[in-house]
């Protein structure tokens, strides 16, 4: 595997794009990303921070075709920007607002392709070992780092990954993701599925639950859905009608099995969790529905030794240990126990934060909840844990008499703090950075 076409061979007018309710064609969709291509500057890192889910994809596969390197952050935050710029000197940011959103060289892009007429050119081949982009890690668990990605282990990932989707869903599906693409869940889903995997991308973004079904009515069936736990209990809450789906594909955090039983009756579709992280892209799937196990990708191995878990094969560049507690059932199965940084120990007693979070969002009257950890000691015991709530109407004596029916009195939260809102970002985590300052501001 030397080389890769850029896109998959297909007849030049065939949709591969929905933008703002019109059909985009295969030969229009090259004949814009080459023509941006030709517009880069002399470069060799490039930042996308475009807005728009098609102009961003146009504008990476631009970036591939010349051989630039698509640097992309968890965060457009000043910091952020000045630390990536500490390591590449050369960056240059590429977006399509009027106006630079950072302090950096900027090309904007939009716009028709200026005349080329893709359908009489050739796809590009794109070296396997060409690395096209660093992603960062999210932030949710500590500093972010970024981890290179080549074409050929993307495009590997990106076809095991579509023949379980596309099962799932019954076949190709145009693909529509409340999910920001900038990350590794929404790049891989709702950029590198529908463009690489054979499907259709659908350009908008939304959030509201509203904007959400407006969206799916404004492209054609089948459709698939790339989502959150956080988004999809928001879907379900709003009583709202939507279009029919062929499948849900959620990811970030664990989803819960009740909220997955209600989203499949209420919406009448399978639900499809995806396992991965930033350093390994998606590695594996289940049905919540079905079974607590997940089935790894094809040649995907996982190891132990003294308590880690390591996965290798497959589409990964090396192996690469995994965050979680994993338990293996099989070669090919697996059950996650939880993630080895959220256990605690609390005057002798375990939990993890994710379950305790799960219980605690879920409990009567609470629109959002999370635990948190106001200070460590050794061997990761803890003195106490304290929460964030979102609940207009209840008192913290409202809320620790729910969670006393499901948790050990030790695990009960001093204090509970009563919040508008929580911190969350568009992919429904809160990030290491805001819990901290979130702690520092409420919590003695």
């Amino acid at each position: 595997m030397n080389s890769l076409p850029l896109l998959p061979e297909s007849a030049s007018d065939s949709i591969v794009a929905y933008r703002d309710g019109r059909a985009v064609t295969r030969g229009e969709f090259l004949d814009d990303l080459l023509a941006l291509a030709a517009r880069i500057p002399d470069t060799g890192h490039v930042l996308n921070l475009c807005r728009d889910r098609y102009w961003f994809a146009a504008t990476l596969f631009a970036s591939i075709a010349r051989g630039t390197l698509t640097v992309l952050p968890n965060s457009a935050a000043p910091d952020i920007i000045t630390g990536i710029q500490r390591d590449h000197s050369d960056l240059v940011c590429l977006g399509d607002q009027p106006s630079a959103p950072v302090d950096l060289p900027y090309l904007q892009v939009s716009g028709r392709g200026q005349g080329i007429s893709a359908g009489g050119l050739d796809t590009p081949r794109i070296p396997a070992a060409q690395t096209i982009m660093h992603v960062y890690t999210s932030g949710s668990t500590g500093r972010p780092n970024h981890h290179g990605k080549t074409f050929g282990r993307i495009c590997q990932c990106i076809m095991t990954g579509a023949g379980r989707l596309w099962g799932a869903a019954g076949g190709p599906c145009t693909v529509l993701g409340t999910v920001p693409f900038q990350h590794m869940y929404g790049l891989e889903s709702t950029i590198f599925l529908p463009l690489i995997g054979g499907g259709r991308l659908a350009s908008r973004l939304p959030f509201f639950p509203a904007d959400v079904a407006a969206a799916l009515a404004q492209v054609p069936a089948p459709r698939l859905l790339v989502t959150t736990p956080f988004h999809l209990r928001n879907l379900l809450e709003s009583d709202i009608d939507f279009p029919p789906l062929a499948a849900i594909v959620s990811a970030t955090a664990p989803l819960p099995e009740e909220l997955a039983v209600e989203a499949e009756r209420r919406l009448q579709t399978p639900i499809i969790e995806i396992y991965g992280s930033t350093e390994t892209g998606q590695i594996a799937t289940r049905r919540p529905t079905m079974s607590s196990e997940w089935e790894a990708y094809d040649h995907i191995t996982l190891t132990q030794e003294q308590g880690t878990t390591v996965v290798s094969g497959g589409h990964l560049e090396s192996p690469q240990i995994l965050n979680d507690i994993v338990e293996i059932r099989s070669q090919s199965r697996f059950r996650l126990l939880g993630r080895d940084s959220d256990m605690v120990n609390v005057v002798g007693k375990r939990s993890s934060l994710s379950y305790l979070n799960r219980v605690i969002a879920n409990l009567p009257g609470v629109r959002d909840g999370v635990f948190c950890i106001p200070e460590t000691h050794p061997e990761r015991n803890v003195s106490r844990l304290a929460a964030f709530v979102v609940a207009p109407g209840l008192r913290p004596h409202d809320i620790h008499s729910s969670l006393l029916l499901q948790l050990d009195p030790v695990f009960l939260p001093r204090p509970i703090v009563f919040l508008e809102s929580l911190p969350r970002d568009g992919n429904g985590k809160i990030p290491a950075s805001a819990m901290a300052e979130l702690i520092a501001k409420y919590i003695p």
